[in-house]
C-alpha cells in the first residue's frame, strides 16, 4: 500500500494512492496515520479495507495539498555520513558506528511545501534520503528481527543549515531543525511495495541541474542494522521516523560550496517512493 495524508497543514486526512493512480480518502477506516494507528494493527485493518472497499471510496481532490504521509512522530532520528562518497566530500572519516542526530519534529512538512530559509541563514543545503517508518515498538531488537518492526519507507529531504550545524557549537540538531526542514513524501510505501530496499536509485536536482545521483546499495550501515542499533539506546515507537543518510552531491561538498537561495526549485526522488518538488523562499522578517 501507498499511504498519503492530504489537506491543509495541521488538518490532514488519511488516504491511499491506489495502483491505478487514483487517490482516495481512507478516513472510513483510519483516524490518522499516527502512533495509535501503527501500534494498534492499523496497517492490517487498512489492508483489508483496501482490498474490499478502497475502490469505491471518495476520491481526493486533484488540487489537494499533500502532507507528510505519517502524522508527526514522537521522534525524527537521522544517520549522518552513511555514504562513503558523502563522508569523503565533507572531509570526514568513515564512521565506525552510525552517527546519530535528531531533527525537531516541528521541522516536519509536506513533500511539496516550500522550504523556508531560516532567519540569519547563509548555508541552507539539501540532502535526499530514504527514511524508515517504525511499525511496532522496538527495544533491544536484533538485526534479524528489525524487518518485523518496519511499517514502510518514505522519501525525505534532510534540509540542513551548515553554519548552524558546524559553526555554532554543540550538536547538529541546531542546523537540522528549522521549520520546513523535514519535507517527507509524497507517500509511505509498505515493504511489499519495495522488493529490494537496497537497490533504489536516489536523485536530487536544483533548478533542473542534477546534484545528487546515488543508490541505496551504497549505504554503509544498512536499514536492519540501523533499526537494531538505535533500539539498543532507546525505544523506537510506532510512527517514529529514521532517515538513513545521503549520497554525495550536497552543496557543502562543492568547490566552492553552493547553497539554496530564494526562488530555487528543489526536485528529488527515490525509485519506488515517488518524487517531490519544493520551492525555496526567504524567511519573512515581518513575522
Amino acid at each position: 500500500m501507498k499511504l498519503i495524508r492530504y489537506g491543509p497543514a495541521g488538518d490532514e486526512r488519511p488516504g491511499l494512492l491506489l495502483d491505478d493512480g487514483r487517490r482516495v480518502d481512507a478516513s472510513a477506516v483510519a483516524r490518522d496515520y499516527d502512533e495509535a494507528f501503527f501500534g494498534g494493527g492499523g496497517l492490517r485493518e487498512l489492508a483489508g479495507w483496501a482490498a474490499g472497499d478502497a475502490g469505491s471510496a471518495p476520491e481526493v481532490p486533484a488540487d489537494a495539498r499533500l502532507g507528510a504521509p505519517v502524522a508527526r512522530p514522537s521522534k525524527l532520528l537521522c544517520i549522518g555520513l552513511n555514504f562513503s562518497d558523502h563522508a569523503a566530500e565533507t572531509g570526514a572519516d568513515l564512521p565506525a558506528e552510525p552517527v546519530l542526530f535528531s531533527k525537531a519534529t516541528s521541522s516536519y512538512s509536506g513533500p511539496n511545501d516550500d522550504i523556508v530559509i531560516p532567519k540569519n541563514s547563509t548555508q541552507t543545503d539539501w540532502e535526499v534520503e530514504i527514511a524508515v517508518v517504525i511499525g511496532r515498538r522496538a527495544s533491544y531488537v536484533s538485526e534479524g528481527e528489525a524487518a518485523e518492526h518496519i511499517a514502510g519507507y518514505v522519501l525525505h529531504n534532510d534540509v540542513s543549515e551548515r553554519s548552524f550545524q558546524k559553526d555554532r557549537g554543540g550538536q547538529w540538531v541546531k542546523g537540522k531543525s528549522a521549520d520546513t526542514f523535514a519535507p517527507l513524501g509524497p507517500f509511505m510505501a509498505t515493504p511489499d511495495e519495495v522488493p529490494d530496499v537496497d537497490a533504489l536509485p536516489m536523485w536530487l536536482k536544483v533548478n533542473g541541474e542534477t546534484m545528487q545521483d546515488g543508490n541505496t546499495s551504497n549505504l554503509i550501515f544498512k536499514i536492519p542494522f540501523i533499526v537494531s542499533y538505535l533500539s539498543q539506546f532507546m525505544s523506537l515507537l510506532p510512527g517514529d521516523i529514521i532517515s538513513t543518510g545521503t549520497p554525495a552531491g550536497v552543496g557543502m561538498g562543492m568547490d566552492p560550496p553552493r547553497y539554496l537561495r530564494p526562488g530555487d526549485i528543489v526536485e528529488l526522488g527515490i525509485g519506488g517512493l515517488g518524487s517531490a518538488r519544493q520551492k525555496v523562499t526567504a524567511y519573512d522578517n515581518s513575522r
